[in-house]
């Protein structure tokens, strides 16, 4: 087992309660006992660098928090094959004044000092204002330049606009998010503040494509929930949460997210530490500060209401945005996975996809008492897998921190990967044609747009084809029937990684017709096998319950 005493003691404090984690944080607990630790053989702790850096910052700065002594090993947990690290993306969101600004202060000084030990090894920190970008590193600058610093001022040269480790001729600069006027450069680490201000990834791909230069590239965001949806910040918030879940791998990036689990524990202060771990008790001095301040503004609520969504977003790390969210949760989800029952009866079919070029989704649905079962084999185009998820690059056979892992869930038999410029609709046919010869299944359920193609070619081969003309209207006669077999672990999957894949791709939204099943994201994030399953609960009234078809069966066998 890897071991280290800033990582285990942290855990010790968790599992004996003394210290208060919410649910994300625990996720990421148990991904870390379940595939780092046990890794010895991959991964290494570099302790020197973990036990230089710690003291670095509390000589110059300040006693780092435990969350900061929690973090600082993975940053400096390294690959055995190439002594690369393991993550090269810190995702850091928690509650204003949890010390986010701080922590980053001390590891950029540290990583441009002669300490750490790369040449050239550039940080820049990038934020919306110029104001934000400089407040980082005016703390370094600061330090560096107070009087008695000296050993500083002779390891560092300190001006307004940046800083330089003179041993290792690394420089520390601000800069300000405007893609147009910026350009990568060959930094060995880029911090993004504030990035739940940024609505597009463009500024991140201008710096990301820097990265690789020197070694060891590393990438820091940090900041609190905002008030901007779909934008950069909820692409990597949803990009934790697979990770965080199981549906991608956790590989490269490390997300450590305070919030509240839910918004009844604003009213609790004992819970606050969920979304901000500087309100743990026992508080140090600033710690104190903080807790007062938060505490007024949630007493002033009382006659200024206005204020209300600010705080709970900015101090209690939630977004009050009841019309979009998540299908089923992460512990919902983990619960499709579970064996089949026998599938005896005769199921429904259905598919779904939203284009010839990318997915397309089959499935039967079958039933048993008030659970359902849903089978489901997905294709996809080889040229949209390459472009999305790197399908053929051997590096991404499990998928990364950033790809669905196409490769291993085409290995597990869950998908086939066709090189076609776009999908032949005879695999489809023939794919419902073998599952007719195992389970009888004759009826299959679609959306009318899709169908033009492979209506004929499934009725010429023998299948009832039912076409739903809006597929977006049934969703509101369904949605009570899917929020209840998630939340009463009336459906199974299997072991299908993929089917859970595509329905966390799925939010739900309010509208004036009712509860929609839509896409988080348009493009890479597929959800063609959870709409299949919609299309097959639509008509699920039809199927015959496999548990009173066994007893029919019983009942045939008597001799009266």
């Amino acid at each position: 087992m890897l071991k280290n005493k800033y990582v285990e003691e942290y855990i010790r404090k968790w599992k004996t309660g003394k210290i208060l984690l919410n649910r994300k944080r625990i996720e990421l607990i148990c991904l870390i006992e379940k595939e780092i630790l046990p890794r010895r053989d991959l991964y290494y702790f570099d302790d020197e660098q973990i036990d230089n850096y710690i003291e670095f910052s509390e000589s110059w700065y300040f006693e780092l928090d435990e969350w900061e002594t929690f973090i600082a090993p993975f940053i400096f947990l390294f690959k055995k094959e190439d002594n690369e690290p393991v993550f090269d993306e810190f995702i850091i969101n928690m509650g204003r004044g949890g010390g986010k600004n701080g922590f980053i202060s001390t590891l950029a000084n540290y990583f441009i000092s002669s300490l750490h030990g790369i040449d050239f090894y550039d940080v820049s920190i990038v934020a919306n204002s110029e104001k934000q970008a400089k407040r980082s590193f005016m703390e370094c600058y600061r330090v560096i330049t107070k009087s008695g610093n000296e050993d500083l001022t002779e390891e560092f040269e300190a001006y307004k606009s940046s800083i330089t480790g003179l041993e290792t001729q690394s420089l520390f600069e601000y800069k300000t998010s405007n893609a147009g006027s910026q350009d990568g450069g060959r930094e060995g680490a880029v911090i993004y503040d504030e990035y739940h201000e940024m609505e597009t990834s463009e500024i991140v791909d201008v710096f990301s494509g820097g990265l690789g230069k020197v070694d060891c590239g590393r990438q820091f965001f940090i900041g609190t929930k905002g008030f901007i949806r779909d934008g950069y910040f909820d692409i990597k918030y949803r990009e934790c949460e697979d990770i965080l879940n199981g549906t991608n791998p956790f590989d490269g990036i490390f997300p450590y997210i305070c919030e509240l689990d839910d918004l009844e524990e604003m009213h609790d202060p004992d819970m606050w530490p969920k979304a901000n771990p500087a309100l743990q008790a026992p508080l140090n001095k600033r710690g104190k500060r903080l807790y007062n301040k938060v505490m007024k503004e949630y007493k002033r609520l009382a006659t200024n209401p206005s204020g209300y969504s600010a705080f709970v977003t900015k101090r209690m790390n939630f977004i009050m945005d009841n019309t979009e969210n998540s299908v089923a949760t992460a512990k919902e989800l983990y619960a499709t996975d579970r064996p089949f029952f026998e599938l005896k009866s005769k199921p429904i079919g259905s598919l779904d996809f939203g284009s010839v070029r990318d997915f397309a989704a089959c499935g039967l649905l079958f039933k048993k008492g008030d659970e359902f079962a849903f089978k489901t084999f997905s294709f996809a185009i080889k040229a949209f897998c390459d472009v999305h998820y790197g399908y053929s690059n051997s590096a991404n056979d499990q998928g990364t921190g950033k790809k669905a892992p196409i490769k291993q869930w085409e290995k597990d038999g869950l998908m086939k990967v066709v090189d076609e410029p776009s999908l032949n609709p005879m695999h489809i046919v023939n794919w419902f044609v073998e599952m007719r010869e195992q389970y009888g299944v004759e009826k299959i359920v679609a959306d009318n747009y899709k169908l033009d193609i492979l209506r004929p070619l499934l009725e010429e081969h023998g299948f009832e084809v039912e076409a739903i003309r809006r597929p977006q209207s049934i969703h509101p006669l369904l949605a009570p029937r899917v929020e209840d077999g998630f939340a009463n672990k009336r459906f199974i999957f299997g072991d299908n990684p993929l089917m859970r894949w595509y329905t966390n791709n799925v939010y739900v939204k309010d509208s004036q017709i009712g509860k929609l099943f839509l896409k988080k994201e348009e493009v890479k994030r597929k959800t063609d096998g959870f709409q299949a399953f919609i299309h097959a609960l639509y008509r699920a009234n039809e199927l015959i319950d496999e548990s009173i078809d066994a007893s029919l069966d019983a009942l045939d066998a008597l001799n009266f």
